[in-house]
Parts: C-alpha cells; sequence; structure tokens
C-alpha cells in the first residue's frame, strides 16, 4: 500500500456517500464537529467557567485535570495528553510560571523529572471543575435518562473511531531513508 492509499474500510460498515442518507448524516455530523470545535457559544462557557480567575487555557486545564489525580513524570504527561514530550515540556513551564504546578526530582532517579498540581493549581482546578459539573448538568437535562446512555455510548465509540482511523490517514513514513549510491 502506497502512502496515500488508505486501507478499504469494513465493508458492513462502510460510508456510502452516494447514498443521500449517509451523506446527510455525515454533513450533519461534520458541522456539529465544527460547532464543537469553534462554536461561538465557547467564549460564553469559557468566561463561566474561569469566571474571575485568569484564564486558563483548555490544554492547561487538561493537564491539570491529569494532575489533580495524580503526580506524573513529563512522559507520562506527554503520553496522557497525546502530545510530544517538547510541547509537554513548555506547557509544564506555563504551569510553573503560572504557580499552578511544580516540578522537581524523582525520589527514586534524580533524572527523571516529576510533575504535580501545586495547592494554587489544586484550588483553581476544583473552582473550575465544579462550574464544569454544573454546566454539564445543565446541558445534559435536555436529555433523558436513556438518550445520555446513549450519548455517553456513541461519543466513546466516536472518539475510539477517532483514534483507530487516524493511523490509517496517515502516510506511511519510510523506516530508512533512501541513499545516493
Amino acid at each position: 500500500m502506497s502512502a496515500t492509499e488508505h486501507p478499504p474500510p469494513d465493508t458492513h460498515l462502510a460510508v456510502d456517500f452516494t447514498n443521500p442518507v449517509d451523506a446527510e448524516h455525515a454533513i450533519r455530523i461534520g458541522r456539529s464537529w465544527i460547532e464543537l470545535r469553534r462554536g461561538a457559544w465557547t467564549q460564553h462557557l469559557r468566561a463561566y467557567l474561569f469566571a474571575d480567575d485568569a484564564p486558563i487555557e483548555p490544554g492547561q486545564m487538561d493537564a491539570l485535570d491529569l494532575l489533580a489525580r495524580r503526580e506524573r513524570t513529563m512522559k507520562q504527561l506527554a503520553e496522557r495528553l497525546r502530545i510530544d514530550p517538547s510541547s509537554a515540556t513548555r506547557a509544564v513551564q506555563r504551569l510553573v510560571a503560572d504557580g499552578l504546578a511544580e516540578r522537581f526530582d524523582a525520589p527514586d532517579d534524580g533524572r527523571v523529572v516529576m510533575v504535580k498540581i501545586s495547592d494554587e493549581g489544586r484550588r483553581r482546578h476544583t473552582a473550575v471543575a465544579e462550574r464544569r459539573a454544573t454546566a454539564m448538568a445543565l446541558l445534559l437535562s435536555e436529555f433523558d435518562p436513556a438518550e445520555r446512555a446513549q450519548l455517553a455510548n456513541l461519543l466513546d465509540r466516536f472518539v475510539n473511531a477517532l483514534d483507530t482511523s487516524i493511523d490509517s490517514l496517515r502516510p506511511a513514513v519510510p523506516t530508512r531513508l533512501p541513499t545516493d549510491g
């Protein structure tokens, strides 16, 4: 398979864009995705979530969500955030500069850098998490319990599909570069 070819989808699950129903569903899902990513409501929700506190970037909140559970190595944080180590380093530098996290050497190996949430980071995280729970409860109140279960299951499957599908969309990376000669 060349770098631009993609493996064929499972035939029992294949989407047929010549089928008006499949095409309409794909269009509606695509539009919803765009709205989730950049909808006008996002600035209002962020203003509510972060209230009077200095704004926290979404990536910073993602890191605080993880650090609120337990301290982590830089490598673990990068893996859980699905970012490269240099991006994790920059993110942690900003969290430390903002007083939201602390770096320290691993007790068993001074070469390993650990990160933990600071007291101020925990305070800010808790406040945002409480407002986030309130917003989620309000949002989900628009759905009955069966619909909430269905939505949760479908979103889990959608995220898993993103994870598994992306590998087939990436161009193949050669293991060795060609050499002259």
